[in-house]
């Protein structure tokens, strides 16, 4: 890690900054730990992350849980994005722990990313785990790309789904999934 901190010295040098001024002495340790922080899901494992939070169950009613905050970085420009995931499926015999669908969410998000692709991963993680009838996920984020720089339009959300299964295949099924996430 230690070359990490050299090159953030080196960004800092080129910019035109004194890497040994006062508030600037820490800041590619500060940085190095930020940058292993925010993307700490190239780390994780999704069973592990599930660990054996999935359960048996009799119902085929729909689930949802809808917003889950996250945080991720645009692969980009290394900004970040945020805003919140909406999830719902139906099961077939087998349901996960719920707070387990958050962090599916954060693993994933936790990562060099694009929305439209972190979207999907966490639609498939879901849907290859319990094999559901069907999953949707929904997120909104604004991204700092857009708001900071280049068009800079600061009420920009991007909305990105992702349907699996019966989601994708019976307009009711995702109808009735888009109206239960509404605010």
């Amino acid at each position: 890690m230690q070359g990490m901190e050299e090159e953030i010295r080196k960004i800092l040098l080129s910019l035109g900054e004194d890497p040994e001024r006062e508030g600037l002495k820490k800041t590619p340790e500060r940085v190095r730990r930020s940058l292993e922080y925010l993307t700490r899901g190239y780390s994780q494992d999704l069973e592990k992350v599930i660990n054996g939070a999935v359960f048996e169950v009799e119902s085929q009613d729909m689930v949802i849980v809808r917003d889950i905050e996250f945080y991720s970085m645009c692969e980009h420009h290394m900004l970040p994005f945020f805003g919140k995931c909406a999830i719902g499926y139906i099961p077939r015999g087998k349901i996960f722990g719920v707070s387990k669908l958050a962090r599916i969410v954060d693993m994933y998000a936790r990562r060099l990313q694009i929305q439209e692709r972190l979207s999907n991963q966490v639609a498939r993680a879901i849907y290859e785990t319990i094999h559901p009838e069907g999953v949707g996920v929904v997120m909104e984020a604004q991204h700092l790309c857009m708001l900071m720089r280049g068009v800079q339009k600061q009420n920009s959300i991007m909305v990105t789904s992702a349907m699996l299964g019966s989601f994708r295949s019976r307009q009711t099924t995702r109808m009735e999934f888009l109206k239960l996430i509404e605010k």
